[in-house]
């Protein structure tokens, strides 16, 4: 079947295959969180971004690719992105990784604090870290350059279809959607992919438009 981005709580996993990357998304918890495994086609190693909730469902996720996990990212600070964190990462002995700024407000204290600018490479796979700073302090961005295709970007609560995500005032908003502005909009083209924390995707060619109807709005 072809990829449509579109999952359920306790449905099964969508897929797509490029060429040097597999990504799988399935949807977990009473929130409908996204959950990512990023495999590497040639080395069989694993990412999984946000170990949200239902470490079960999340287990059979990694078992649905190559079965070994070896880095999980959390995006944000908030609980339900990270409910099952801890058993996961008990389970599969994965490294972590998460924000500078986010880092200690998480059940697992990430064995690598992430800033804007760094790299996380599992096999042959490179992902660009891009700070968001808004919905939290140390909200990341993932970025893959598909080599044979385009960008495909994991934006945890940053941004979503319809808009950047919730913030708590005015300059957290301001903070947000400069940054999305300049790291997300102003470096990458419109047939870029979008995967949000919650809900389904979008390109930025979709959003792109409503920029100033965004920042005018302040939400």
């Amino acid at each position: 079947m072809r990829y449509s981005g579109k999952v359920t709580a306790d449905g099964p996993s969508d897929k797509r295959d490029l060429p040097l990357l597999t990504i799988r998304k399935a949807c977990v918890g009473a929130m409908a969180n996204n959950v990512y495994l990023l495999t590497c086609r040639r080395t069989d190693e694993q990412l999984l971004i946000d170990a949200a909730d239902d470490p079960a469902r999340i287990m059979s996720l990694v078992g649905e690719g190559t079965g070994r996990l070896d880095v999980i990212v959390t995006t944000h600070q908030h609980w339900d992105h990270h409910r099952a964190l801890a058993q996961v990462t008990k389970s599969t002995g994965a490294t972590t990784a998460a924000g500078d700024a986010d880092a200690d407000a998480l059940p697992v204290i990430p064995d690598r604090r992430l800033v804007h600018g760094d790299t996380l490479t599992f096999g042959d796979i490179r992902l660009d870290v891009i700070q968001l700073r808004g919905h939290t302090a140390g909200s990341v961005a993932l970025a893959y350059d598909d080599p044979e295709g385009h960008i495909h970007i994991w934006t945890g609560d940053s941004l979503f279809p319809g808009g950047p995500g919730k913030t708590a005032g005015q300059h957290d908003f301001m903070s947000l959607i400069n940054d999305l502005e300049e790291r997300i909009f102003g470096r990458f083209g419109d047939d870029s992919w979008v995967y949000p924390g919650h809900g389904g995707d979008t390109t930025l060619g979709v959003e792109r438009p409503h920029l100033l109807e965004w920042r005018e709005r302040g939400w």
